[in-house]
């Protein structure tokens, strides 16, 4: 009777039983990390279809208990539910949307609009019962939980477990099942972060249904009514954003129109950038204004391969990439270059010097403590980061050996030579500093910084990185001698709060003028990381320096990014090229009394 009032419908409004499109789905790249975890997904809207097979089973059977619990039984359409719907509308004045089976919410999704209106009501059941003779329900019920909305931006089922939930579909628990089958009602008013309370009282609902239909028992549903799962708040990934926006970038330029499914392989470690992105959340959090306040935070290995990079406190909130667009002052983290420059010039940690006011071309630098200190050696210079003789060591071995130094060792931008340049005036990105503080490191070599390691189409390598090869760009004793020093800024220097007993570390504070930006770039054997943290507007930020809050976070965040990485002291690096003595001539086996050998 009702299937008779739908086919008539159909006939009523002219219009004929239409044929089933194509179903369009735009390809998809996702992104995982060293281990294989999931870390972000860009591209077409929709996954894969869900192969229903793969999840537990009683994971479909909640959205088809509270959905459309004759889901196995009908051809498309559900007469009953038709009926209502149509007496709903006659009373109401207007087409209803009751009653649409999961087929006809497929049909839907897939091919039309949103729209209220008879006409469209008809082509919805023709599409649904084209759709039934197509494919198997296991199809149908996988293509629909593919498609559907679950709110805070996850569509399907597989993305909103990994929002929600921060795991795979197929390790959704009963209750979990049961949440996520009740927001589909209404995914802002059952939203599980947005209305908690109601989302609950909404499964409850769902495993009442599941009981009704017989996919659980009673005993089942009580104990899973009791459990209370763990909801993010935010995205598990979400400080991965900003890698998975950088590594797109140039997954965009290596395949520009994909036309199927890709996996990138990337370099990240995900407890790392978790990390990351947490200490860059506790550094702001310590600011009473945090509207433009802002951190960056990159760690990159002696390979080149980035294991962390954050680039703001919220993804969500501020796409913008602070650790690989923004350029910013580094401040006294630039006179490692300045020491490396002098130190290949002939001059040791022990060379002395004297800090006194000194002037350069009408430029006379002040130091960040009032006063000077006097006749000091260069470690010493270096660990209490005093300006006065950054300024004239620059000076000395000449600014454009300094901007030499700092391009070979992984600075890309350009470096500007003005007297000021010795403490740290040129703009630079948080990863390129990394980038080249990764050299003192690993030894000596220059790394380019890289998070892709192979692309994967299916079974198919399309992409794989070649291994780096060694490109040394920091020889013996200058390297020794840099690092050493470094150390001591850690010691008994500007850097003790970024200190972690038992761990060889080293590495320098930065503080621009008018602290609008703080840095602590610092590193073990094999691993470097650079804190950054500034305005978006760049006012000051007080009298925050590199030795306060981002020695801090530096500290954070190596605290984990320790256990995750080998454990090796900082390789010392080439060695120096031995001089071998000038050739003599052959001694006779007898001299002559005159000719005895000197003492």
């Amino acid at each position: 009777m009702i299937a008779l009032a739908a086919a008539l419908s159909i006939s009523a409004q002219g219009l004929e039983v239409p044929r089933l499109p194509p179903i369009q789905r735009d390809p998809q790249i996702t992104y995982v990390d060293r281990s294989g975890a999931l870390i972000g997904v860009r591209g077409g809207r929709f996954a894969p279809p869900v192969d229903v097979a793969r999840l537990p089973a009683y994971v479909p059977a909640a959205f088809v208990a509270i959905e459309d619990r004759r889901f196995y039984e009908h051809a498309g359409f559900d007469p009953r539910g038709i009926a209502r719907a149509i007496v709903t509308g006659l009373s109401e004045g207007r087409a209803s949307e009751g009653a649409s089976t999961i087929t006809q919410q497929l049909a839907r999704n897939l091919f039309l609009s949103q729209e209220r209106t008879i006409e469209r009501k008809a082509t919805e059941i023709a599409y649904a019962m084209q759709i039934e003779k197509t494919y198997s329900k296991p199809q149908i019920l996988g293509l629909y939980l593919s498609r559907v909305y679950f709110g805070s931006g996850a569509y399907g089922l597989e993305a909103a477990a990994q929002r929600f939930f921060n795991k795979p579909a197929a390790k959704l628990s009963l209750k979990e099942a049961a949440m996520l089958a009740g927001v589909l009602k209404s995914p802002t008013g059952y939203n599980p972060v947005e209305q908690p309370e109601r989302c609950l009282e909404r499964a409850r609902l769902v495993l009442d249904a599941m009981v009704e239909t017989g996919a659980i028992t009673p005993a089942q549903r009580d104990k899973a009514a009791g459990q209370k799962p763990r909801v993010w708040k935010t995205p598990a990934t979400g400080a991965s954003q900003y890698f998975v926006d950088w590594v797109d970038a140039q997954v965009r330029q290596m395949v520009p129109k994909p036309t199927r499914d890709l996996t990138v392989d990337t370099t990240l470690d995900q407890p790392m950038e978790l990390a990351a992105g947490t200490a860059a959340r506790t550094a702001v959090s310590r600011f009473k204004d945090q509207t433009s306040q802002q951190a960056a935070l990159v760690a990159i290995d002696g390979q080149g391969r980035v294991r962390a990079l954050v680039g703001g406190t919220d993804h969500s909130a501020a796409p913008y990439n602070r650790a690989v667009s923004a350029r910013r002052q580094a401040g006294s983290a630039w006179k490692p270059f300045v020491y490396l420059a002098a130190l290949e010039a002939g001059r040791t940690p022990d060379t002395p010097v004297i800090d006194e006011p000194v002037t350069i071309a009408n430029w006379s630098p002040q130091n960040y403590e009032p006063g000077f200190l006097g006749p000091i050696t260069l470690e010493t210079a270096l660990a209490r980061s005093v300006n006065t003789v950054a300024a004239r060591l620059a000076d000395e071995v000449g600014r454009p050996a300094v901007a030499a130094t700092a391009r070979r060792v992984g600075i890309v931008s350009t470096v500007n030579t003005d007297p000021a340049m010795a403490l740290g005036t040129t703009l630079v990105s948080p990863l390129e500093m990394t980038q080249a503080y990764a050299a003192f490191a690993n030894g000596g070599n220059r790394v380019s910084a890289y998070g892709i390691e192979r692309i994967r189409a299916g079974r198919q390598v399309i992409y794989q990185r070649s291994a780096p090869k060694p490109a040394p760009a920091i020889a013996n004793p200058p390297l020794g001698d840099l690092n050493r020093m470094l150390r001591t800024v850690m010691v008994s220097g500007t850097g003790t709060r970024a200190a972690i007993p038992g761990y060889d570390l080293a590495g320098k504070t930065g503080t621009t003028s008018d602290y609008k930006d703080a840095w602590f770039c610092g590193f073990t054997g094999g691993l470097a990381s650079c804190a950054w943290l500034g305005r978006d507007d760049a006012r000051s930020m007080g009298r925050v320096s590199g030795a306060t809050i981002p020695a801090e976070m530096w500290k954070s965040f190596m605290v984990t990014a320790l256990k995750r990485a080998p454990r090796q002291p900082i390789p010392p690096g080439p060695l120096p090229p031995v001089a071998l003595p000038a050739e003599e001539p052959e001694v006779p086996a007898t001299l002559p009394p005159t000719q005895a050998p000197a003492n």
